[in-house]
């Protein structure tokens, strides 16, 4: 029975997506539920398992295809088994490149199972390794013995740019999804919104005693780190409930109020800056909001995070201090109205009740809409964020 692989239902605010790179050649089996690729959305990397086990027998779409919703990229025969899955492997493996053809016939197209196992994981084709065994088979060694070769060659191959060799060389890369739309948002919030950005300094004396004080006990009851960013998601939503317009959207003529805190955190990942929402955060303890952001870094790094996970937010907090910047002008994330700049942490001489004295103090800077906020408000937003972190107890207290 022949099974077609489809494209996933994709959210209403994605059109397409693009296929990254299939985990099977044609006459591989495939597992129930085993990853066949990975698409990429201008959001997320998704993986498109198996709907059913058996011998994928089809590649309708090709690495690097623009794909939509519920399109059929490959088909898998459910009758066949994996037995039957190597001879079939064989031909598809050297009709794209001739030069394995060679390497098929030396090992005369044999491998032990833990070898196919051990290569299929590594996405490796056992017709390029050179088989020891009796026969020319291939060993478990002889697939350990080929991933230990300098991967120079097929990174080369990979390469997706066309490098112009001489003194001055270039590369050209297109932009991955992600980027695309990254550029895109940053352009329409520049072009659509009215962005005045405003600075204030704060002291970070009193949050770093609190966190030396009880970093342990707490990574010991919770499970998590006491980090800062926790701190001032706290110290934002304390800010945002007394300037509700700060979390306010614009919809064309209209101002719409949010009766929530859905806060955006922006995180590196391998394909750049992403921004999961912590929904309801005035709901949730220190604890819990340390627990998600933790969770958000880790599946960001994997590429695990989903769509609905980068969807909506109704406020931004963005930390260019972990990477050393002293000052910068954060981007508005549309539809938002505001997003805050926190930025590396410094010791620097400040004036308390007429005494210069050396304290860790880091800038502030927060961007708005200049269209339904005005200064005031902005200001004194921030201002309430430079409170509740120079005086923690705020935000325990609700002050």
């Amino acid at each position: 029975m022949i099974v077609e692989v489809q494209v996933p239902q994709l959210p209403e605010s994605v059109s397409e997506a693009t296929l990254i790179s299939w985990k099977k050649k044609v006459g591989e089996a495939v597992a129930r539920d085993e990853n066949l690729i990975d698409i990429e959305t201008d959001k997320v990397v998704l993986e498109i398992p198996a709907p059913q086990g058996g011998v994928l027998v089809e590649i309708v779409q090709a690495d690097g295809a623009t794909v939509t919703s519920q399109q059929v990229i490959a088909k898998i025969d459910t009758a066949a088994t994996a037995a039957a899955s190597a001879p079939a492997a064989a031909a598809p493996a050297v009709a794209p490149a001739p030069a394995a053809a060679p390497a098929a016939a030396a090992t005369g197209g044999h491998a032990m199972p833990a070898a196919k196992k051990l290569a299929a994981d590594a996405g490796v084709n056992v017709a390029d390794v050179a088989g020891t065994g009796r026969g020319g088979r291939v060993l478990k060694e002889d697939v350990q013995n080929h991933l230990a070769k300098p991967a120079a060659a097929p990174a080369a191959v990979a390469a997706p740019a066309i490098i112009i060799p001489g003194e001055r060389p270039e590369q050209r890369v297109p932009m991955s999804r992600l980027r695309q739309r990254v550029a895109e948002r940053l352009l329409q919030s520049q072009s659509t919104n009215a962005i005045l950005t405003t600075f204030n300094e704060v002291n970070m004396k009193p949050v770093m005693d609190l966190r030396n004080k009880y970093k342990d006990k707490f990574e010991k009851d919770h499970g998590v780190k006491l980090g800062f960013m926790g701190f001032f998601v706290k110290a934002a939503v304390a800010a945002l409930k007394k300037y509700p317009i700060v979390n306010a959207s614009v919809d064309g003529n209209d101002i719409v109020y949010h009766g929530y805190f859905d806060i955006g955190v922006a995180v590196g990942s391998p394909r750049g800056l992403v921004v999961p929402i912590i929904r309801d955060a005035d709901k949730l303890s220190l604890a819990d909001i340390e627990k998600t952001i933790a969770d958000f870094g880790k599946r960001a790094q994997e590429g695990k995070l989903g769509v609905e996970e980068l969807t909506g937010g109704t406020y931004t907090i963005s930390n260019g201090g972990t990477f050393g910047s002293m000052m910068s002008t954060p981007i508005i994330n549309p539809p938002q109205s505001a997003i805050l700049g926190m930025h590396a942490t410094k010791e620097r001489a400040v004036v308390e009740n007429g005494q210069v004295v050396v304290r860790p103090m880091m800038y502030l800077a927060q961007s708005y809409d200049h269209r339904i906020i005005d200064g005031r408000e902005a200001v004194l937003s921030l201002v309430a964020i430079k409170d509740a972190i120079e005086d923690p107890a705020r935000l325990l207290l609700d002050l």
